[in-house]
């Protein structure tokens, strides 16, 4: 996944210094610059429009999110949710547990980017 972002240092700073990601490459050039951070294993899942409605509802209370949501496992939602909105998130909704038995918080990063934080929760 590649994310085009206006101001560049900024979302460097949410995504790799508050939320912790490891940089794994950064380059420089006449033509722009870049950074690759380590998000762990990716997956990628498709929902219909009717789901979509149901997690938000969930989440948030109300239908939110656009066509993209990153979901990332953190070690304790809660917390990286604080975290990330003293570098400017916003929540949007939660800490929620969820039907599966996650703990969600539903953030906008600073770029606009919807996030989910999930923790899984222990039985």
């Amino acid at each position: 996944m590649a994310l085009t972002v206006e101001d560049f240092d900024a979302s460097v700073a949410f995504y790799r210094d508050a939320l912790a990601l490891e940089a794994m490459e950064i380059w420089e050039s006449e033509g722009g610059h870049g950074i690759l951070l380590d998000a762990g294993r990716a997956t990628i899942e498709l929902i219909d429009e009717n789901h979509a409605r149901a997690v938000d509802e969930i989440e948030v209370g109300r239908r939110v999110a656009g066509p993209i949501r990153l979901a990332l496992q953190v070690d304790d939602s809660r917390a990286t949710a604080e975290r990330l909105t003293e570098r400017g998130a916003e929540v949007l909704g939660g800490p929620v547990e969820t039907p599966w038995r996650d703990r969600n918080v539903r953030l906008r990063a600073p770029d606009g980017m919807q996030l989910t934080l999930f923790t899984v929760l222990d039985d």
